[in-house]
């Protein structure tokens, strides 16, 4: 490929309106992110799939890294909805748009895209950029008009750009008109600091709108909690490109996230900025997305969180019995999502029964059978358990109920930790456990590197042999809290475990004044659960 030569797959719903990602660079800023090569095409592909129409990849010839994911983006990814982006600055101060090595390096990556950064702050152009406010207006016409001639759609970021209007207006303006009029696609104002407010961001937007002609994009850091917001007052100003992050991600306190930006825009204002059926799939999106930056979904972002729609206080679950609608804005499904109902001592009757019927467990409409579990559950949890975030441990409580006795595949008889100091400052810890299962008297013992761990494997070495389905079972989570009491080491212990089979991942919980006693009770509900749903009988 030439430097003049760019390929640029099909638009999605139109080039009317843009969704831009910039994941890939301003999302890779974020403190605790390092993305791989490897890590970059598999999340440019994720956004494909859900159909944004550019995918910012970074800033080739500024790093190896970046250079190597264009070069292999173009060859690697067959892009479907979205164009990637090659991020750079204007040229040099002094030079010519056609000599900048910088400049080449960004026709090099063979993006069809170009996004070039420039400084519309009066006071960076003479501090950071130590040249005078004639040449920075040069530099981005000169980079601008010559990328344009090599073929390339070219985007500007005018950075600081609230910060620079409100110091000098007319020269932010400047900037914006001048890129215009090289031959910008878009001019985008950036709250590269985050400070600016909703209605700050409209009457700035409108105004320059309206004084340049340019079309306007919008670009908001979080730093005041208002980065959607800003967003979405800039769209109603007037602006027809949003650049966003996944999740949120980066610098400092982050970026606008684009799931709820994109679900703003789809649902609320109901334009179509996506193809047809993606936004049912941004829940998945944005949580394999979490997973490739390896770091947790946050359990309460807002249309794809876990918690989004889920419901804990009865009243709530007394008219979602009636109605959904009347405690959520949308359908979860719409972004695929589901509604959850949570069960704590704020349960009522309803919550009890609507959670029943999301675990598959028929309550039958027995009023008494209810009350009695949401007294059971308000009972323990006055002692310390919690079931909002171990539903497997609550549906056994449940079963437990509706059958009359507790599912039991084994008999606990004893069991036993033990964790050896060792003079050389290592420590041994090992586990004996005595069961019954199916008439047998079974004793096993095994080491492990906790005597959590030492309990789990002589859980299994004992009861491997009766259930084979404990070889799928892995403890992928374990936590602990130490709760109210008067003393530190004599107060009561809550452990939640979270145990997968590689298909499903369940949560259980154990309360106790001893941790290891809090643990073992964790590990029998999540062996039970994990056989129950594979289909195994009871023992006894």
């Amino acid at each position: 490929m030439t430097t003049t030569e760019a390929t640029a797959p099909a638009q999605g719903p139109g080039d009317g309106f843009h969704v831009f990602d910039t994941t890939l660079r301003d999302g890779a800023q974020r403190e605790g992110i390092n993305l791989t090569v490897a890590d970059k095409l598999t999340i440019a592909r994720h956004l494909d799939e859900f159909g944004v129409g550019f995918i910012e990849g970074g800033w080739p010839g500024a790093n190896p890294r970046d250079t190597e994911f264009f070069a292999r983006a173009r060859t690697e990814i067959d892009f479907k909805h979205a164009q990637l982006v090659a991020f750079g600055a204007t040229r040099r101060a002094g030079g010519s748009a056609d000599q900048d090595p910088q400049v080449r390096a960004l026709l090099e990556s063979g993006a069809p895209v170009i996004t070039l950064v420039a400084k519309s702050h009066d006071r960076h152009v003479e501090l950071a950029l130590r040249t005078t406010l004639d040449e920075n207006l040069a530099m981005v016409s000169d980079t601008v008009s010559y990328l344009v001639s090599q073929g390339r759609r070219v985007f500007v970021d005018c950075e600081h750009f609230f910060d620079g209007y409100r110091a000098n207006a007319e020269y932010a303006k400047s900037v914006v008109r001048t890129a215009h009029e090289a031959g910008a696609d878009v001019v985008i104002l950036c709250d590269t600091n985050g400070g600016m407010l909703p209605a700050q961001i409209s009457a700035v937007v409108s105004t320059v709108l309206a004084d340049t002609g340019a079309r306007l994009g919008i670009h908001a850091q979080d730093d005041t909690g208002c980065a959607v917001a800003n967003t979405l007052a800039a769209v109603d100003a007037g602006a027809t490109h949003v650049q966003c992050t996944a999740n949120g991600y980066g610098e400092r306190v982050g970026n606008a996230n684009l799931f709820p930006v994109v679900a703003a825009l789809e649902i609320k204002y109901g334009r179509t900025v996506l193809p047809e059926g993606a936004l049912a799939e941004m829940t998945r999106i944005s949580h394999a997305i979490a997973e490739v930056v390896n770091l947790t979904p946050s359990t309460h972002q807002p249309y794809v969180g876990v918690s989004a729609f889920a419901h804990k206080a009865g009243l709530h679950a007394s008219a979602i019995k009636v109605d959904p609608d009347l405690y959520q804005h949308i359908d979860p499904e719409r972004v695929g999502n589901t509604m959850r109902m949570l069960v704590s001592d704020m349960a009522g009757r309803a919550s009890i029964e609507l959670k029943g019927k999301e675990l598959g467990v028929d309550l039958g409409g027995d009023r008494a059978l209810v009350a009695r579990v949401v007294e059971r559950v308000k009972e323990r949890e006055l002692s310390g358990y919690t079931y909002e975030a171990a539903d497997a441990s609550f549906e056994l409580l449940l079963r437990a109920e509706v059958e009359g006795r507790a599912r039991k595949y084994f008999r606990t008889e004893s069991w036993r930790a033990i964790v050896e100091d060792r003079p050389d400052g290592t420590h041994a810890n090992e586990a004996t456990v005595k069961l019954w299962a199916k008439g047998e008297r079974i004793v096993a013992t095994a080491e492990g590197n906790g005597p959590v761990n030492a309990l789990d494997r002589a859980l299994r070495v004992a009861l491997e042999r009766f259930y084979p389905q404990l070889e799928k079972f892995e403890l992928i989570d374990y936590k602990v809290r130490i709760l109210e009491g008067k003393h530190g080491t004599e107060s009561t212990t809550r452990v939640l475990i979270s145990t997968t089979d590689g298909t499903r991942e369940w949560s259980t919980v154990g309360v106790a004044p001893n941790v290891i006693a809090a643990s073992w009770q964790a590990l029998e509900d999540a062996i039970t659960y994990g056989l129950l749903h594979a289909g195994v009988e009871p023992a006894e």
